[in-house]
């Protein structure tokens, strides 16, 4: 296992957790830990044993965002040609994932803190969690590409509030537009994370998983549905000889749990228009 200097990876019952170490500086982002989360992610996605990942932080914060205390961007003369910023690293990466990725936030969501987890498939906050796009406020710019994902998750109106204005907002305000899917008390996020990761473990298909995740995503702005439906015509023809299709219906049928053997990393169909993306 590569050891991380920001951030720490295990995996137990096909639950990879990934966890932003830096409590000292209430879960400051750096150049390092986007590098480090990025090989993460990367890793846990190309592990079968890992079904779902959960991000999530290692005090009371999950991050207050960009730490630029700690080395600056990662340049001191200008950007190197091709150079992309660090909260987009992460967050791109998350996209391209074949594993649900839930994220379960504490206390402060902030910034390149929160642009992170907009590409996650859930998040979970907690009561004191405190979210806000205070780029404007600190002269900046939005980042990690969420004036993409924002306005998708919560829609046009709620994202220019949000990132225009700068200002900060609590877990309900956030669970009414759609930012997350749920709140709980700080001292049960992270087992509720865990709840609904075990549960997507043990009753969903990995590969069915993987590409009706990317279905939603990339499909989602196609410029009409019919493009969308030749991609469901292609995947719902194969279904007759799908083995985990069989084992759905069968285990549906007696009433057990199902136990799906279909690979993520050799059992998606080829003609996917993303795979090469």
């Amino acid at each position: 296992m590569t050891p991380y200097a920001e951030i720490t990876y295990e995996v137990t019952g096909r639950i990879a957790t990934v966890t932003l170490n830096r409590p000292e500086a209430r879960g400051g982002y750096t150049v390092r830990m986007s590098d480090e989360l990025s090989h993460a992610m990367d890793t846990a996605d190309r592990d079968e044993d890992v079904r779902v990942v959960v991000l999530t932080g290692s005090g009371k914060d999950f991050s207050v965002g960009a730490d630029l205390s700690a080395g600056g961007l990662g340049f001191d003369q200008g950007p190197p040609e091709g150079w992309q910023e660090p909260a987009g690293r992460c967050s791109k990466r998350i996209f391209t994932m074949n594993k649900p990725v839930i994220a379960a936030l504490r206390g402060a969501s902030v910034g390149g803190g929160l642009t992170i987890t907009l590409s996650c498939d859930y998040r979970l906050a907690s009561e004191d969690s405190k979210f806000g796009f205070v780029f404007t406020r600190r002269g900046m710019y939005p980042e990690g590409a969420s004036a993409w994902f924002l306005p998708r998750l919560v829609g046009m109106g709620t994202a220019v509030d949000w990132m225009v204005s700068g200002r900060v907002f609590g877990p309900e305000e956030a669970l009414r537009a759609g930012l997350v899917h749920s709140v709980h008390p700080p001292e049960a996020v992270l087992d509720k994370a865990y709840e609904l990761a075990r549960n997507l473990v043990a009753n969903t298909a990995p590969v069915s998983v993987a590409v009706t995740r990317q279905l939603l995503y990339r499909m989602a702005s196609a410029p009409s549905p019919f493009e969308v439906h030749e991609l469901d015509s292609k995947l719902t023809a194969g279904l007759p000889t799908t083995p985990d299709t069989a084992e759905g219906v069968l285990s549906f049928l007696q009433k057990r749990p199902p136990e799906f053997t279909m690979r993520v990393d050799t059992d998606l169909p080829p003609y996917l228009p993303w795979l090469d993306r």
